[in-house]
């Protein structure tokens, strides 16, 4: 059986320890610190796939524009696509990007698949980011 000093030793370290604060930041961290990665690596991805799109959509713009009004730099369909992959700014390859010339005029359109990864995560999926323009000619 124990005795009765034995208890009271035990609830004045017990209480002694529920009184230290001294670590608590730290578990706190530990344990906000995983989810708050995820979300700001998340948000880097999301902006980069935003930046992305945007590019895309300037190219095929750009890229239909010149295939309808400069038929000196851009006169062919090989011509336009790759226009539009040096006009988007993001390294683009001119495989990205199809020509062709349907009833609305001269069409540049693309399809771009962006496999979204985040670091030290098992996260992984792919994306495809797709953007047409047509100009009438």
């Amino acid at each position: 059986m124990i005795g009765r000093k034995t208890l009271q030793r035990l609830w004045r370290a017990s209480t002694g320890l529920a009184g230290n604060r001294s670590g608590n930041a730290a578990v706190e961290l530990a344990f906000t610190a995983p989810s708050l990665i995820l979300f700001v690596a998340g948000f880097c991805e999301f902006g980069y796939l935003l930046w992305l799109q945007n590019a895309l959509n300037y190219s095929v713009a750009e890229a239909a524009r010149c295939w309808s009004n400069n038929a000196t730099q851009c006169g062919s369909a090989s011509a336009a696509q790759s226009y539009a992959a040096t006009a988007s700014g993001a390294g683009f390859a001119s495989s990205v990007f199809s020509a062709s010339t349907p009833s609305c005029g001269k069409q540049v359109s693309a399809s771009y698949p962006v496999t979204v990864a985040i670091p030290y995560f098992a996260l992984s999926l792919t994306v495809t980011l797709a953007s047409q323009a047509c100009y009438p000619t």
